[in-house]
């Protein structure tokens, strides 16, 4: 199970982060003022598992809103993931449904 421990914000390739052994599963955002905008999951297929993409998600949103930042999700599983779980609904800015 994957823990904030394992995670990295690396903002300098704006993205997060996190290795597993030698694969790295990343999502990557755009921030804009008190927005962040998560664009694209990478998940290596070594890695691909519905539980492993669940709890990557996550974390990162557990992250997010520790920041007090609001979540676009424009990746497709990213925003089924907010959709299929409704305590991140309301980290969406206001007049963003999914």
């Amino acid at each position: 199970m994957l823990t904030a421990s394992n995670l990295v914000d690396n903002t300098f390739l704006r993205q997060y982060e996190v290795k597993i052994g030698t694969n790295m599963a990343t999502i990557e955002y755009s921030q804009q003022e008190r927005k962040i905008f998560l664009t694209k999951l990478n998940i290596p297929e070594h890695l691909a598992s519905q539980e492993f993409s669940e709890d990557f998600i996550k974390v990162v949103l557990e992250n997010i809103s520790e920041k007090n930042i609001s979540v676009v999700p424009t990746s497709p599983p990213i925003a089924k993931f907010i959709k299929r779980n409704r305590r991140y609904k309301k980290m969406l800015p206001v007049g963003i449904r999914i």
